[in-house]
């Protein structure tokens, strides 16, 4: 069986190294308990957070956070965008077919959105409440990675709401900045 908590703390310590060095990343992971912290989950989500945000600015721990994403059942759902796609010739057509609505895909004024009616994260199951968005940044890098994937072009992702956050759903903008039918 897998240990989230240590995928995470990897996944974490990897992608603030990348920004950094190990010795920064070492200090925001594992804060003063080192690798033996008895932290719970919820505990430590938020110490974790509060120490990146504390060492970083925000664009970078935005980026991050971004690059923390960790990818479970991205295969899966690239199949089903692009199984979308193959249906539809523009985003609105895209968004309105039932499996779309069925993933949490909406196009309104223009607009591509997914949401969520709960927190997808194993890691927040023990969390009440966030003081920030950070921790969820790392949806918004899962959702670029799987929307530049099966557009072909980039796309911004911009966190709106969250659960964790005191929202009443979790909610993302999908922004392509390219051409995806062509």
């Amino acid at each position: 069986m897998f240990d989230i908590r240590k995928i995470q703390e990897q996944v974490i310590f990897g992608a603030i190294t990348a920004a950094s060095n190990d010795e920064t990343a070492a200090t925001i992971v594992y804060g003063d308990h080192g690798l033996s912290s008895t932290e719970d989950n919820a505990t430590w989500v938020k110490s974790t957070m509060t120490r990146l945000e504390n060492h970083f600015a925000r664009s970078a721990v935005k980026q991050i956070r971004m690059n923390c994403q960790c990818g479970y059942g991205m295969d899966e759902k690239l199949a089903l965008v692009k199984d979308l796609m193959e249906s539809s010739s523009n985003l609105e057509e895209f968004a309105n077919q039932d499996k779309a609505k069925a993933a949490g895909l909406s196009y309104t004024n223009g607009e591509l959105y997914l949401q969520f009616p709960f927190c997808p994260c194993p890691m927040l199951a023990e969390v009440d409440k966030l003081d920030t968005d950070t921790w969820c940044q790392c949806t918004t890098g899962y959702s670029k990675v799987l929307f530049e994937k099966a557009f072909g072009c980039e796309v911004d992702v911009e966190l709106i709401k969250s659960i964790k956050m005191g929202d009443d759903i979790c909610l993302m903008k999908i922004i392509p900045r390219g051409s995806i039918w062509r």
